[in-house]
């Protein structure tokens, strides 16, 4: 989908969201900007729409990279969530070249193991697949064909935190290779409607014998319930991380039901 038309989809129809709310629908559980996911899922059967815009700095083979990106979410049950993660487009440039490529498409599930409350974690796990690799360059991290993450989550003394383990499988043709990453996230709310987060993730980058290492910070705006906007920067801390990333985007929790059980 061309950039042009995404924009005015979203400008045409976000207003007709926002007001189009039922009254006992319930919050969004935003998955983004942060690398971690919650272990927690959306609320079953309710869509939740992850969107954004991304850019990137100074990555191994190239000089920027910017893009849009999407997730969709919907939980069958508490227990159950499936996901489809999609790039419609980047726009990638290497010296004096430029180019504007489909990124690539991934679905997957994400399944509640150990339910938690307050202090007591949430143990989840989830597997994705990529099913198209998309034609744009891959960033520090890369992209994986497989993935499998062991996600926790808890609320202690005010803070919140997201913690995943991630085990990845990456292809650089005809070569396969396994990728290793961590993450963890913290948030805080700073009032009723502002919240911010920190965050330090890893992952091996297999095929430059190296490792990518980034320091995130973002901000939250929580609109309603069902709408959160975000915004914040990463930095990279090795030589082989993009440098600088920036990204801005909203969550949104669609509140019409599908389905009652």
């Amino acid at each position: 989908m061309r950039f042009d038309v995404l924009f005015r989809a979203t400008v045409v129809l976000l207003p007709a969201l926002l007001v189009a709310q039922q009254p006992d629908a319930p919050s969004a559980n935003p998955g983004r900007p942060t690398v971690s996911t919650p272990a927690t899922l959306t609320p079953p059967g309710y869509f939740q729409f992850e969107t954004g815009m991304f850019g990137a700095w100074t990555s191994p083979g190239l000089d920027s990279q910017t893009n849009l990106n999407e997730v969709v979410k919907f939980s069958l049950t508490q227990r159950l969530e499936l996901l489809a993660g999609f790039e419609p487009v980047a726009h990638s440039r290497v010296g004096h070249f430029a180019r504007n490529d489909a990124g690539g498409i991934s679905v997957g599930a994400q399944a509640v193991i150990f339910p938690g409350e307050g202090v007591k974690p949430t143990i989840s796990a989830s597997y994705f697949h990529g099913v198209y690799d998309g034609t744009s360059p891959d960033l520090d991290v890369g992209s994986s064909t497989n993935s499998v993450l062991l996600l926790a989550s808890a609320d202690v003394k005010g803070f919140h935190y997201d913690a995943n383990l991630f085990l990845n499988e990456v292809v650089s043709s005809p070569a396969r290779r396994s990728q290793t990453g961590q993450s963890l996230s913290i948030s805080h709310p700073l009032n009723a409607r502002f919240g911010l987060s920190g965050e330090i993730w890893h992952f091996t980058q297999p095929f430059l014998r190296s490792n990518a290492i980034g320091n995130l910070w973002a901000v939250n705006y929580n609109a309603t319930r069902d709408l959160v906007f975000d915004a914040g920067f990463n930095r990279g801390l090795t030589s082989t991380s993009a440098q600088w990333e920036i990204f801005a985007g909203f969550t949104y929790l669609l509140p019409y039901k599908i389905f009652r059980r």
